[in-house]
């Protein structure tokens, strides 16, 4: 899936990332989501190396990457030390500044990463998300059902772990399914590499730990920013997914940024599976 991509494996202040890099010109790094790795971006990734050096890391807690010890505040799970973890790795790399796309999750450690190391970004993208804070701050019972793992994943640690662990083949078919609105949009060979990935116990528990920590930390963190974002920001959403559905997502991206644009593109919720021509238009248009 990534014939022109080299592996890596680079070291960082609180764990070790196994990431991707193809291409040539200006950087571009990509962040995937739950509970998924870098190969999300294997429908896109070789036309954007046409324009960018691309980099693909599987985020802490994910994929091949390291999976640290947490505390009982979540806290190496945080968005801050997993937005770190990218800083750390661009600069390893040789990048000073650099573009910035993330889906689900990974949009989470991008918004992160844009405000803990603003000088960094010169454009974010976030795909199919509403910010968190916002998204906390606005519960109900339809955010609920449709994002029940959320709640799920919070649970004390062990329990969420064990009733996934006892099968992660369904767990992560089921949740692959109910998202995307595409149904062959996500290859076997990828599928593949996601179960390869999530089945590990210790990414149950890792990743379990981000969402423990989205419900903690992250928020305490978020409440502290008050300042817009000045770079452009971009955000996608999939036209059948329940992100735009249930939000404005211009309007709750406008209350953390200044530049805002955006819109829906085919499909649900995995935007560069389910719509790869759309989504890369998007994203070249912008960058």
């Amino acid at each position: 899936m990534f014939a022109n991509f080299q592996e890596q494996r680079i070291k960082t202040s609180g764990s070790e990332i196994f990431l991707r890099v193809g291409g040539a010109g200006p950087p571009l790094l990509l962040l995937h989501g739950y509970p998924q790795t870098h190969v999300i971006w294997h429908k896109i990734a070789p036309a954007l190396a046409e324009h960018f050096t691309v980099v693909l890391p599987d985020l802490r807690g994910y994929g091949d990457s390291g999976k640290p010890e947490s505390d009982v505040e979540h806290t190496p799970y945080s968005k801050r030390e997993m937005a770190q973890d990218m800083a750390e790795v661009m600069a390893a790399l040789g990048f000073d500044r650099f573009k910035l796309v993330g889906h689900d999750r990974g949009a989470r450690v991008a918004h992160r990463l844009a405000r803990d190391h603003a000088l960094l970004v010169e454009k974010l993208a976030v795909l199919d998300i509403a910010p968190t804070l916002h998204m906390y701050e606005t519960t109900d019972m339809r955010f609920a059902s449709a994002y029940y793992h959320w709640f799920f994943l919070i649970q004390p640690k062990g329990f969420p772990e064990k009733l996934i662990g006892d099968d992660p083949a369904f767990y992560l078919r089921t949740k692959l399914g109910a998202w995307g609105r595409t149904g062959d949009a996500i290859t076997p060979e990828a599928h593949a590499e996601y179960l390869r990935c999530f089945e590990k116990p210790e990414t149950i528990h890792a990743t379990c730990e981000d969402y423990r920590a989205s419900a903690g930390v992250d928020l305490e963190h978020d409440r502290e920013n008050v300042e817009k974002l000045a770079m452009p920001l971009l955000a996608l959403w999939g036209e059948a997914g329940f992100v735009g559905s249930a939000y404005d997502v211009l309007a709750t991206w406008r209350e953390v940024a200044q530049d805002v644009r955006g819109h829906a593109v085919p499909g649900g919720h995995f935007l560069p599976e389910e719509a790869p021509e759309e989504t890369l238009a998007a994203l070249l248009e912008f960058l």
